[in-house]
């Protein structure tokens, strides 16, 4: 699992070919919605070596967050061969998040 959140987001284009499953999470590290789905997260993502996940610092004018059209933080997208599969928005419990992995792991 990631821990920071990149500030240089990676073009669109490159997110669209990734392979495999992918947990593409937007926020910023001010958030407080987004400080706490952090252990939830850590919880969720522990033990799952082979995924992949990109921690994207968004806001206003960001490309990448628009180009999903996240309107809230944070957001989480979970791919699979860069197809967005599932989605949520400010996740409330680990379990909500292991379905969602379990939707591009299976």
């Amino acid at each position: 699992m990631n821990t920071d959140y990149a500030t240089q987001e990676p073009p669109r284009s490159a997110i669209d070919v990734l392979p495999g499953p992918t947990v593409l999470e937007f926020g910023a590290p001010w958030c407080g919605y987004c400080q706490a789905a952090q252990p939830l997260l850590a919880e969720a993502l522990a033990n799952q070596p082979s995924l992949r996940h990109l921690k994207v610092e968004d806001g206003s004018g960001r490309p990448l967050g628009r180009s999903f059209r996240v309107k809230l933080w944070p957001t989480l997208i979970f791919l699979r061969d860069g197809q967005e599969v599932e989605r949520l928005v400010r996740p409330a419990n680990v379990e909500a998040i292991r379905r969602a992995l379990h939707s591009i792991l299976a």
